[in-house]
C-alpha cells in the first residue's frame, strides 16, 4: 500500500511538473508574441509591420502544443485567435489593413499573458509578467540598438573606404596631368636648343617617378613636380645661355 501509494504520489509530481513546465514554456512565447506584435504596431512601414507580426505568429503557433499541455483553455484560445489575425497580415495589401489585424492581435496577446497567468499563479505573479515583458521590451530595444550600431560602423568603413578610393584617383589623375606636362616641358626645350643649333649632345630628360611619388600626400606630389619643373627649366636655361651661334 504505501509503496502504491509513493509510486501515486510520484506520478502526481512528475505531472505536475511537466505541466508547469509547459506552462512556463508557454508564458515565454506569449510574452514573445506580444512583444513582437507590439514592435508590429509600431512600424512606420508595411515591411516591418509583417516581418515583426510573423515573429509573432510564430510565437503563438509554438504556445499552441504547450498552452494544451498546461491545460488552460482560454489562453490557447487566445492564442489561436492571434495566430488566426496575424496569419492575415501576410496577405494585407495596405499599411492600414495590416495594422488593423495587428491592433486586434495585440489586445489578445496581452489577454492571453493574462489568463496564463490566472491558469499558474497568484496575484503577485502578474506583476512578475509584466516586469517579464518589460525586460523582454528592454532586451529587444538592446538588440536592436546593437544592431544599429554594427550597421553604423559597418557604413563608416564603407565611407572611410570610399574616401581612401577617391583620394588614390585624385593622386594618380595629378600624377598623369604633372607628367603630361614635364613630358611636353621637355619636348619644348629640346627643340628650341635644336633650332637654336646649340651644343644638344644629352638631350634633356624627364625623371619619371610616378610609381615611387604615388604612396605620397598631396601637398608632397605637388611639391616633388615643382621642384621637378624648376630643375628642368635651370637645366634648360643653363644650357641655353652657354649656346654660341
Amino acid at each position: 500500500m504505501k509503496t502504491y501509494f509513493y509510486f501515486l504520489l510520484c506520478v502526481i509530481a512528475s505531472s505536475s511538473m511537466y505541466s508547469q513546465d509547459a506552462c512556463e514554456d508557454a508564458n515565454s512565447d506569449l510574452i514573445y508574441a506580444y512583444s513582437h506584435i507590439k514592435s508590429a504596431y509600431d512600424s512606420n512601414n508595411i515591411s516591418h509591420l509583417k516581418h515583426y507580426a510573423n515573429r509573432s505568429f510564430e510565437a503563438f503557433e509554438r504556445s499552441k502544443e504547450k498552452l494544451t499541455k498546461c491545460g488552460c483553455d482560454t489562453a490557447y484560445n487566445l492564442a489561436y485567435d492571434g495566430a488566426e489575425l496575424l496569419a492575415k497580415v501576410e496577405k494585407a495589401k495596405t499599411y492600414e489593413d495590416g495594422r488593423f489585424y495587428v491592433k486586434k492581435a495585440r489586445d489578445i496577446g496581452k489577454k492571453s499573458i493574462i489568463e496564463l497567468d490566472k491558469c499558474t499563479a497568484s496575484s503577485n505573479d502578474t506583476e512578475a509578467d509584466e516586469l517579464a515583458i518589460l525586460q523582454n521590451e528592454q532586451q529587444q530595444l538592446k538588440q536592436q540598438q546593437d544592431i544599429l550600431k554594427a550597421k553604423e560602423a559597418q557604413i563608416k568603413m564603407k565611407l572611410a573606404e570610399q574616401k581612401e578610393k577617391e583620394l588614390v584617383l585624385k593622386k594618380k589623375q595629378l600624377i598623369v596631368e604633372y607628367e603630361n606636362t614635364m613630358v611636353s616641358k621637355v619636348k619644348i626645350f629640346n627643340q628650341v636648343l635644336e633650332i637654336c643649333d646649340c651644343n644638344h649632345d644629352n638631350a634633356i630628360k624627364e625623371v619619371n617617378n610616378s610609381e615611387a611619388i604615388a604612396t605620397k600626400t598631396i601637398k608632397d606630389i605637388k611639391a616633388f613636380y615643382l621642384n621637378q619643373l624648376k630643375n628642368l627649366t635651370t637645366t634648360y636655361l643653363t644650357q641655353l645661355n652657354t649656346c654660341t651661334p
